[in-house]
């Protein structure tokens, strides 16, 4: 027996659907599958930005927006309704859409952990269940869909930021992933869930401006992450070497869940 790398680690020829997709953690997905062969649909709520980084990416491969908000049922049957209309079957589904939402526990409002919960939580879950008939088409134990759920350090770990439910949200993306996965597996599907810690990103914006310094002092590998790490990782979980790979959560953060630098 013998183990060609280039066969190992190809994607070439897949299609895959980043939701999330026009900025951030999901465009740094939606560029490594694009680069590398992967015909990618990103999905998200402002159409002007979506449809501007699919045009982006689009110079080093297939990249199509379909604009939606997955957080509402109407947003939600319109896209998969598209997605049913181009392709026969998805490969790939990277559950990247989030949001979060910072307040004291005293004053955390109701409507703020009830939409985090929601989109963080709720939407992977209607949305993998609404797009299963895709996802199954071409699907087998043997060459495996893939579902790949967006989690974080800070459902490993409690934060020191107050940001209650998006923890608790990101505890329950990670929980899902290895009941999806125990469930799906007959199906053809495996499931997991990279946990980034801190990246570039809208949502980590104002934190980088404040703690960027104290964050990666902070850090067993001493930066925060970059394009290609995040890229790296999702390309590994779409391609033949991980079809054996299924319920794992793989912290993504320079080891920073497990504790500070120690110099």
């Amino acid at each position: 027996m013998s183990f060609n790398i280039s066969q190992l680690f190809s994607v070439a020829g897949k299609t895959a659907i980043v939701t999330g997709g026009s900025r951030g953690i999901g465009k740094m997905i939606a560029q490594g599958y694009v680069e590398n062969g992967i015909k990618t649909y990103i999905t998200a709520r402002k159409a002007q930005t979506c449809e501007s980084t699919a045009k982006e990416l689009s110079e080093k491969g297939v990249c199509i927006a379909l604009p939606a908000d997955l957080s509402t049922d109407k947003g939600r049957d319109e896209f998969v309704a598209q997605i049913k209309e181009r392709e026969n079957k998805i490969d790939i589904l990277v559950n990247n859409a989030g949001a979060a939402w910072g307040a004291p526990f005293e004053e955390y409002p109701n409507e703020g952990y009830d939409k985090v919960m929601d989109i963080n939580v709720r939407t992977i879950f209607m949305l993998t269940r609404d797009l299963m008939p895709l996802l199954t088409a071409d699907a087998s134990p043997g060459n495996p869909s893939r579902v790949i759920n967006i989690g974080s350090i800070d459902g490993l770990r409690v934060s020191t930021s107050d940001n209650f439910a998006y923890g608790a949200s990101k505890a329950a993306v990670h929980f899902l992933t290895k009941n999806l996965a125990v469930r799906l597996a007959p199906k053809g599907l495996t499931v997991n869930a990279i946990a980034p810690g801190a990246f570039e990103s809208k949502m980590m914006a104002s934190t980088l401006d404040k703690f960027q310094d104290k964050i990666e002092k902070e850090n067993p590998l001493g930066r925060i992450g970059c394009p290609e790490d995040m890229a790296g990782l999702a390309l590994y979980l779409a391609s033949e070497a991980s079809k054996y790979m299924t319920g794992q959560i793989i912290a993504l953060d320079g080891g920073r869940n497990l504790g500070a630098r120690q110099d």
